[in-house]
């Protein structure tokens, strides 16, 4: 499936179908078991991204590339950046507006867009949490492309690790109806990355990875700037 075929489900996915889910999942509403493990793995890949960054943003301008409902941008506005939060799902994009603390309101832009497509302003850092795992390795390393010259700092994000459980999982969903399921993720892993980014594989670094029953995430960094 190429990139705007997959942006288009990622999209109705949010959009539609899976709004109020992702919306309880992202509050403090009692979910499921397995739903439980995903929002506590998510909080702990939050964290792992505040830790990768400077206590004191102050005067930082970071974009968080799809936002969702809004966590991590409240959490850097905290620290005092200036946070452009784009999404490509508006309703998800209200939900993140009506959430936010107004005494954080003018450190935080919400906009709706794709972040692959925007002539974009530069950046301290880009944070990009769970929002690219549904793309392929070539299509991801595009992306970190594009913005290696419009960021000072690191493009900081997450991915489905490549092991042996989660590619089973992935080729197991290929058997289902595209109608009955969320889009597939797909796993990646440092070498693959690492090729598509050419001479620039040198500013690739894996960090830390989150296992947490049903949520399982590697974070990267891609260094900005001259080499």
């Amino acid at each position: 499936m190429d990139y705007l075929a997959t942006r288009a489900r990622v999209e109705d996915y949010f959009d539609r179908t899976a709004t109020q889910v992702w919306e309880r999942l992202t509050s403090d509403a009692p979910v499921s078991g397995v739903r439980a493990t995903v929002r506590q793995g998510r909080e702990e890949m939050l964290n792992l991204f505040l830790e990768a960054l400077p206590n004191d943003l102050s005067g930082q301008h970071v974009l968080d590339a799809g936002c969702g409902t809004g966590m991590l941008a409240a959490a850097l506005a905290e620290r005092g950046a200036r946070v452009t939060a784009i999404d490509i799902a508006p309703q998800i994009l209200e939900i993140a507006q009506k959430r936010l603390d107004p005494r954080l309101a003018h450190l935080v832009h919400f906009g709706c867009g794709d972040m692959a497509q925007q002539n974009l302003a530069s950046f301290d850092h880009v944070v990009a949490m769970d929002s690219l795992i549904y793309y392929h390795a070539s299509d991801i390393a595009g992306m970190l492309l594009q913005f290696q010259h419009n960021q000072k700092g690191s493009f900081l994000f997450s991915l489905p690790p490549r092991t042996s459980l989660l590619m089973a999982m992935y080729y197991a969903g290929k058997l289902f109806p595209n109608g009955d399921r969320s889009p597939l993720m797909v796993p990646q892993n440092f070498k693959s990355l690492a090729k598509n980014l050419g001479d620039d594989a040198s500013r690739l670094y894996p960090l830390d990875r989150v296992h947490r029953g049903f949520y399982h995430a590697q974070l990267f960094a891609f260094a900005g700037g001259e080499k």
